[in-house]
């Protein structure tokens, strides 16, 4: 089973999968909403994406200020991962995403991406970024914890 990870907006979300092996975060789309207050047609395609990619967690960011307050932006974050866990019956985990979006544009200028064509790619990439910190992080864990057990 693979893991989502999901970079969610006001007007779009992100969409990244890991691979197989649980070692790296893939960029797949990015999912532009119609609407803020609409979500019925972005949870179906997460939920066909879920399908598509065999997913069976998803790693959803959750956008905290720099001084680590939850304002506007993670009760938003939180009423998506409610309507997630309830459509897919996935467990969803909140993942800290501060900076990941400046990271993405970063990256995208880094690699030579035009400025009118970042916002394209931006979402994907950040989502990329949250993904990769949860699999990194969840590999250090294993890590500790089998160095514990030597």
């Amino acid at each position: 089973m693979r893991i989502m990870g999901l970079d969610f907006g006001s007007k779009t979300v992100g969409v990244a999968v890991s691979d197989a092996m649980l070692v790296t975060a893939q960029g797949v789309e990015t999912i532009p909403r119609k609407s803020p207050a609409k979500l019925r047609q972005t949870l179906a395609r997460v939920e066909e994406l879920i399908k598509e990619y065999q997913v069976g967690t998803i790693v959803l960011g959750y956008p905290k200020m720099m001084n680590n307050e939850e304002g506007a932006r993670c009760e938003k974050t939180l009423e998506f991962k409610e309507m997630l866990e309830r459509r897919s019956g996935l467990p969803v985990i909140l993942w800290d995403e501060r900076l990941t979006t400046v990271a993405a544009q970063r990256t995208l200028m880094e690699s030579g991406v035009r400025r009118e064509r970042r916002k394209s790619y931006v979402d994907k990439i950040a989502a990329v970024l949250i993904l990769q910190g949860y699999l990194d992080a969840q590999a250090f864990q294993k890590e500790q914890n089998e160095n514990r057990e030597l």
